[in-house]
């Protein structure tokens, strides 16, 4: 026998009683099938919902791979750019070196080879290489620019140190080597030359140079001697006045001293030495600015 159920409805005061009867079994039939309902419909708006989410999360990654292979493109030019800047730098220092001969440049001062693959084969791989390659030949030209700075310093003050003017403008009455000296009649070695100029006519060092010597200094008169490195050496005599002190530094072109005939002199001349390592030599290789 099945279980039957009674409901009834009371609409208002004045309407009718209505009864709905119904067994157990219909009671779960519908009970059921507004449970499927419910789940089919939590079902459907959680697979809409999940959809939706999982096509933005994918035009997202769509969008930002383009953002990527847009970049990687544009980084794969700047690296190609840079590569050729370098090519060119390291050329450069190539033909510096050569001017300034050096000579014994490890590898890797040409210019580099090889690079990136073509834009649409490169991957992360390539990027790294060359990455790797480009830091690798930016610190081996850093080192070439090292030793090219240090070399053309070096050259630099050897340059500036090397006599290279004539002390004093005038007339060279008397050469360097041998001659007929002037007091003694007699043949004697004149290690350096004669200017002839008026008295008081400014003297000029003719290179960088640590005075050593600044006074009264035998047959040379008032003299000046100059320490310019690398072994060598002036003098400068006869001098009506000085200028310099021993110790201090002048450079090409400054006062030392004045024209005049102290010491063993015949008239109003500089006496003009180079010695290199302490031997006398023809000054007139170093009067680059002379044309007497």
């Amino acid at each position: 026998m099945k279980h039957q159920h009674t409901i009834i409805l009371v609409p208002h005061a004045r309407a009718k009683f209505r009864k709905l009867r119904f067994t157990t079994l219909q009671a779960a039939f519908v009970i059921g099938a507004l449970v499927a309902v419910t789940v089919g419909g939590v079902v459907a708006t959680v697979s809409y919902v999940s959809a939706s989410i999982d096509r933005r999360h994918l035009e997202a990654i769509e969008k930002e791979n383009v953002d990527l292979q847009r970049v990687n493109a544009g980084f794969e030019t700047s690296i190609r750019d840079l590569e050729d800047q370098l090519g060119t730098y390291q050329e450069r220092i190539r033909e510096l070196a050569i001017v300034a001969g050096l000579s014994d440049l490890p590898q890797g001062a040409e210019t580099g080879i090889g690079g990136l693959a073509p834009a649409e084969t490169a991957g992360g791989e390539d990027l790294f290489a060359s990455l790797a390659n480009l830091h690798e030949r930016v610190a081996g030209i850093g080192t070439h620019v090292d030793r090219l700075q240090s070399t053309f310093a070096e050259r630099s003050l050897r340059i500036a140190s090397t006599p290279a003017i004539v002390p004093v403008r005038g007339l060279i009455s008397s050469g360097f080597g041998y001659r007929r000296d002037p007091f003694t009649k007699k043949r004697a070695l004149h290690n350096g030359i004669d200017i002839i100029a008026r008295k008081g006519t400014p003297v000029l060092a003719t290179g960088d140079a640590i005075v050593t010597k600044s006074g009264r200094l035998g047959n040379l008169g008032n003299a000046v001697f100059l320490s310019h490195g690398y072994g060598v050496t002036t003098r400068y005599g006869h001098l009506s006045k000085l200028n310099v002190s021993p110790g201090q530094t002048v450079r090409r072109g400054d006062v030392i001293g004045f024209v005049g005939s102290t010491g063993r002199s015949s008239g109003y001349h500089l006496h003009y030495e180079v010695r290199l390592d302490g031997r006398p030599t023809n000054p007139r290789a170093y009067l680059l600015d002379h044309n007497g």
